[in-house]
């Protein structure tokens, strides 16, 4: 997590109060922040020069919040698969535990300002960067080549997101959700490592006699 104090990170707390899911930070009043917050509204501008460079510090709040506990995870895992399961397993969690931070990321990323959106969308693509990384550092799916595993990244990034809400207002529908996350991730890198594969070793593969 950033390490925020003071007026700043009341700011920023009491925003994530307020939204709902009819309400995008930008739509948020700065009395209405300040008060939330237990500070004079002007107190905002010491801080911030607008609501966009506002929502941009609460958006790498939030970033940073999570992809801390993620990236340790992937580094410690010892397969593609239990990478896959413990990634989804933790941010599923953060995004119930933290609901309101979870619309904010879903909503500005079609939300009326283009400097959240385009903030929003560097850090998907930072995201998925490092989970590339970890992956490839930790030679979790070998043989795939190192644009194919960005590209799965990029795509499962954005698919968990998708499915962010739903994980959240859909309590009987969470334990699918997540096998449903788990198995899209680990049949894109599956599929990616048969695409590696010549005519012979696949056929080879589907010759072999089933594990036990």
């Amino acid at each position: 997590m950033q390490r925020l104090a003071g007026g700043k990170l009341k700011l920023i707390q009491a925003a994530l109060r307020l939204i709902t899911q009819s309400r995008s930070l930008t739509s948020l009043g700065l009395r209405e922040l300040a008060r939330e917050a237990g500070l004079n509204p002007n107190t905002f501008y010491r801080h911030f020069r607008n609501l966009d460079e506002f929502g941009l510090q609460v958006l790498g709040y939030i970033a940073e919040d999570m992809k801390a506990g993620v990236r340790q995870l992937r580094q410690m895992a010892d397969s593609s698969e239990q990478a896959s399961h413990d990634t989804v397993t933790f941010v599923y969690h953060y995004f119930l535990a933290n609901p309101a931070a979870t619309t904010v990321a879903v909503r500005e990323l079609h939300g009326p300002s283009p400097v959240l959106r385009r903030a929003l969308e560097a850090q998907l693509d930072a995201s998925a960067r490092e989970m590339a990384e970890d992956i490839l550092e930790r030679g979790l799916v070998p043989g795939v080549d190192e644009v194919v595993v960005q590209e799965i990244s990029n795509m499962t990034i954005r698919y968990i997101l998708f499915r962010a809400m739903d994980y959240i207002e859909k309590p009987g529908q969470r334990e699918r959700i997540q096998v449903e996350t788990e198995r899209f991730i680990n049949r894109q890198f599956r599929g990616a490592l048969i695409e590696e594969l010549d005519s012979g070793q696949i056929l080879a593969l589907k010759q072999a006699p089933a594990a036990d």
